[in-house]
């Protein structure tokens, strides 16, 4: 039986990983499916070989697969609202990849160089020294990600992009970037100001919206609970 504490915790998490890096899907690219200038040697690249592309704040991950293919995970809520293949094929736009992280719905898929970097400088297997793990074969890796493609659900925190070029790549799926954010939220909640702040904000919104169960509630839970993890 899931606990309920817990899902609401990690849809907190996962909904402040989102807004924190909004940026990726409103400045990254030039227009919501605006053209992307881009030209890259597709002959350098290796079948197998992870290719990652800077996003703003985040960076996102593929697995070349070669004929300039690139599987690559993308949140899109078109797939929760239709199976025509004809309109899902399409290059995912913005608002389709902010309402697919939203309901946590996305794909595996197959998509062009220049469609996946979306105008952005490619790194090749830049993983393999941040991580220093040993890889698998790059032909063991691009059979993975081959085996994956398809609908899959999506999570900012534990499951996205990286986790799945992770786990072709080194049969472990990690993801640093959730881990940071993680990081970085443990030590706000450790801060003692943070218990101050939110119990400040909680009493701010019983003075501006009156004393009932929505404002009260929260106000007495939040910095309790801060004050309990500090």
């Amino acid at each position: 039986m899931k606990n309920p504490m817990l899902e609401a915790v990690s849809l907190l998490l996962e909904k402040l990983f989102l807004i924190y890096n909004f940026k990726l899907f409103s400045a990254s690219a030039q227009g919501e499916d605006g053209a992307r200038s881009s030209f890259h040697d597709i002959n350098s690249f290796h079948r197998g070989d992870v290719l990652e592309v800077s996003r703003t704040h985040l960076t996102h991950y593929g697995i070349y697969l070669g004929d300039n293919r690139v599987a690559h995970m993308m949140p899109d809520v078109l797939l929760a609202l239709t199976d025509d293949k004809g309109l899902t094929k399409k290059v995912v736009s913005n608002k389709r990849l902010i309402l697919g992280v939203i309901g946590k719905v996305a794909s595996i898929r197959v998509d062009t160089v220049d469609d996946f970097a979306y105008g952005a400088k490619i790194l090749v297997n830049h993983l393999d020294k941040s991580l220093r793990k040993k890889p698998l074969l790059n032909e063991e890796v691009a059979r993975r990600a081959e085996k994956m493609l398809g609908t899959t659900t999506y999570s900012l925190l534990w499951n996205n992009c990286e986790h799945f070029v992770t786990y072709c790549r080194f049969d472990t799926a990690v993801s640093p970037q959730a881990d940071k954010f993680c990081e970085i939220l443990k030590i706000i909640i450790r801060d003692e100001r943070s218990v101050l702040a939110s119990a400040l904000l909680g009493l701010a919104s019983v003075v501006c919206l009156g004393l009932a169960s929505y404002t009260a509630l929260p106000a007495i839970f939040i910095p309790f609970c801060l004050w309990m993890a500090g």
